[in-house]
């Protein structure tokens, strides 16, 4: 699967199986959070190995760039906190790292 295809959905499916535990764990919301929490975290685990690659750390690094700039838009789409200009600044930053890790020139 192409990194650009699975890439944002296994952040999505991080995210919300994180914020599924966070919300039993901290919040007392009802322990029936830990079902589709864990759920989605065995998703986020099967779309991440999905993406072609020959080196599996070269995936997870760029992974961390997009993961990021997700969690920045999570929190201001689900948890409604908009972000600032520091947040938007170093969620471009580390996509623009991904980027880097992902299109750069290798040699075999």
């Amino acid at each position: 699967m192409p990194a650009l295809a699975a890439y944002p959905l296994a952040a999505l499916a991080e995210i919300a199986g994180c914020f599924a535990i966070c919300t039993w764990w901290r919040l007392g919301a009802t322990p029936f959070w830990i079902l589709p929490g864990g759920c989605a975290l065995l998703a986020f685990g099967w779309l991440l190995a999905q993406v072609d690659t020959t080196v599996a750390g070269r995936a997870f690094a760029a992974y961390g760039g997009v993961y990021i700039a997700a969690s920045v838009t999570w929190m201001w789409l689900v948890e409604g906190q908009r972000p600032d200009r520091w947040d938007a600044m170093g969620a471009a930053v580390c996509l623009f790292g991904a980027a880097v890790i992902l299109l750069g020139s290798r040699s075999a």
